[in-house]
């Protein structure tokens, strides 16, 4: 019997993977889900290695009977898109990381959609029981991706959510970290945010060649790159950017790219943890975008607190 792999599970699944290419899987053209559960016994002969009890799992019945600490059962009436799943094998089927992330809008609220999106479409996948980050590996899908599928389920419930969700996704971040940066400063002030235009993730950057000769490089990869504004923001971890050699190598990018006319702002793992030191930095950034900010108010700072607070940091 067919067993369909969803919603945390599913995300688990792919963020357990991350490092694998999607494209080695085979997609499926189903619209049908199955009658009913699979025994205890076929699941756990067949679940995939690395995913913990209870399993999320899907059928198309409501009169599906099911009783278990095996797994979590999800009862979804309504024809699926193309693509919506992909075989793992032996009639193991996972939803793909685009239904995936529909999926987890009934799960999550609005800022935990939005970080969860911005990690799908990004290069790294947060750690899955225990384990560790994963980085430098494909993107799992793209926001072009997201927003095509999620145009496809309309009616169904966690469609708006999905969509107000959509509008803060963007392609590239690479790492948990510069994640919550593009979100501290691109969601609106009535989830905490500054309001700033969405800037480019990890963009390339080709600046003259005379300023290219100080450090021997072609081009550059900024962080948060914003072209019209020639502004570059570089978060500087406290993991990847120490040692000398390390130092130098920022220390030639900055004077490079600042000599091809890029402003350039560092911003550390300590300012934006510090509400009171990241808005000196979101002020600066802004005065550099010539974008007003309404941040003083006593609803934005309430905003601003709720949303440090879903994101992890002070």
């Amino acid at each position: 019997m067919d067993m369909i792999i969803c919603h945390n599970s599913a995300l688990d699944h792919w963020r357990s993977h991350g490092n694998a290419r999607i494209e080695a899987s085979v997609r499926q053209r189903r619209k049908n889900l199955p009658e009913k559960f699979p025994s205890i016994t076929e699941i756990l002969d067949r679940m995939p290695v690395g995913l913990s009890y209870p399993i999320d799992l899907m059928v198309i019945s409501k009169n599906a009977k099911w009783k278990s600490k095996v797994f979590r059962p999800h009862i979804y009436t309504r024809d699926v898109p193309e693509w919506s799943f992909i075989s793992l094998g032996s009639g193991v089927y996972v939803s793909s990381p685009s239904f995936c992330f529909f999926q987890m809008a009934g799960e999550l609220p609005l800022v935990k959609l939005i970080e969860l999106g911005l990690e799908l479409c990004g290069t790294y996948s947060l750690p899955v029981n225990n384990g560790k980050t994963l980085y430098g590996h494909p993107r799992l899908t793209n926001a072009n991706s997201l927003k095509a599928f999620t145009i496809q389920m309309k009616g169904i419930k966690g469609q708006r959510k999905a969509t107000g969700a959509l509008r803060y996704i963007v392609d590239g971040s690479a790492s948990p970290m510069e994640t919550k940066l593009f979100m501290l400063l691109t969601l609106k002030y009535i989830l905490g945010g500054y309001g700033l235009l969405a800037p480019k993730l990890n963009k390339r950057v080709d600046p003259r060649k005379a300023t290219t000769k100080m450090s021997n490089k072609k081009y550059f990869v900024c962080d948060l790159f914003w072209p019209q504004a020639n502004l570059a923001v570089e978060y500087d971890s406290d993991a990847n950017h120490t040692g000398s050699d390390r130092i130098n190598d920022d220390s030639k990018k900055r004077t490079s790219l600042e000599s091809a006319g890029i402003k350039v702002i560092t911003v550390t793992n300590q300012q934006i943890q510090s509400a009171d030191e990241f808005d000196i930095v979101a002020k600066e950034i802004a005065k550099r975008l010539r974008k007003p900010l309404r941040n003083n108010d006593q609803k934005f700072k309430k905003a601003q607190r709720e949303l440090r607070r879903q994101l992890g940091l002070q």
